[in-house]
């Protein structure tokens, strides 16, 4: 089933709908989203992409990752690739934005202007085998130690937030 994106200029304003592989072709601006969730003892649920993800299979990252779906709510679509995705729903607030560029080997490329929402959660998910080959509960300090050994099996989207400092302050005040 082909999906659509939602192009973006730089600030987030609507210009137009393109195929999603085909954005990812040309490398075109579109909205994204990233989810965090996190438990009570401050750890966050990492998945595994599955290995045939169109890229980035087998790396480890955030807890869900997609594109809001073009003429629906940007809550209801998160709210609905946490549930495919992973199997469960639990509310979630939108805490940062950033924009950014990365090229793959296969050459496709990822420009997103992304939202990153946190939540919480207590139980382990039920993701999806054709999503996720893995999860695991892991604390941010943790991750942050092996990106500085092990960049390579992360994301790169996930790999520039875990680096961003605001972030990472925001994160810091919402999961104590």
């Amino acid at each position: 089933m082909n999906k659509n994106v939602i192009l973006v200029d730089e600030n987030n304003n609507e210009i137009g709908i393109m195929e999603k592989l085909e954005a990812h072709v040309q490398g075109k601006l579109h909205r994204a989203f990233s989810i965090f969730i996190f438990n009570k003892k401050g750890e966050l649920l990492l998945q595994q992409r599955d290995s045939k993800k169109y890229h980035s299979g087998n790396l480890w990252t955030n807890t869900v990752c997609s594109h809001p779906e073009p003429n629906k709510d940007l809550y209801e679509c998160v709210n609905n690739r946490m549930q495919e995705e992973m199997g469960f729903k639990t509310p979630v607030k939108e805490v940062f934005t950033f924009l950014y560029k990365s090229g793959y080997e296969n050459g496709l490329t990822e420009h997103e202007f992304d939202h990153v929402f946190i939540g919480f959660y207590e139980n382990n998910p039920n993701p999806n085998p054709n999503e996720v080959m893995n999860f695991k509960w892991i604390s941010i300090k943790e991750i942050v130690q092996d990106m500085k050994k092990n960049s390579e099996i992360y994301t790169s989207w996930f790999k520039i937030l875990m680096q961003n400092s605001e972030f990472l302050e925001i994160i810091e005040k919402n999961i104590v």
